[in-house]
């Protein structure tokens, strides 16, 4: 199966060093709001999800989830969640750090649009 997100292990690190400070981690891709189109990382259960969300997988043992207008626009795109040094302008957890989530993606392959891990709708 191709996973639809991934993390890299400087993103690990940081997903780590969060999860010592607030237990357990969500991410919910920003749609546009605050740092632009970023990766956001919550405490697991505060940000408040609908039937609008849509379910990508787990990244570094936290789901991560992102608005379905959006996905119907990424769908057939890998998204890598990374870290960069520099401070991002939104209410993700890893802002007093120093450091920012970010996106790298690529477009799948033939193969892999084929084997592609499920997603879930909604509050499923």
């Amino acid at each position: 199966m191709t996973r639809r997100v991934l993390s890299t292990d400087a993103a690990g690190a940081v997903i780590d060093q969060l999860r010592e400070q607030h237990g357990d981690l969500m991410f919910h891709q920003s749609g546009g709001c605050c740092d632009g189109s970023s990766p956001m990382c919550f405490p697991k259960g505060e940000l408040m999800l609908n039937e609008t969300d849509v379910w990508l997988g787990r990244i570094h043992g936290c789901d991560f989830y992102m608005s379905k207008d959006q996905f119907e626009y990424w769908q057939h795109t890998q998204l890598i969640v990374d870290v960069v040094k520099g401070r991002g302008a939104s209410f993700s957890l890893e802002i007093p750090l120093g450091v920012r989530f970010l996106i790298r993606s690529r477009i799948y392959g033939d193969e892999e649009l084929a084997e592609l891990t499920p997603v879930r709708y909604g509050l499923q």
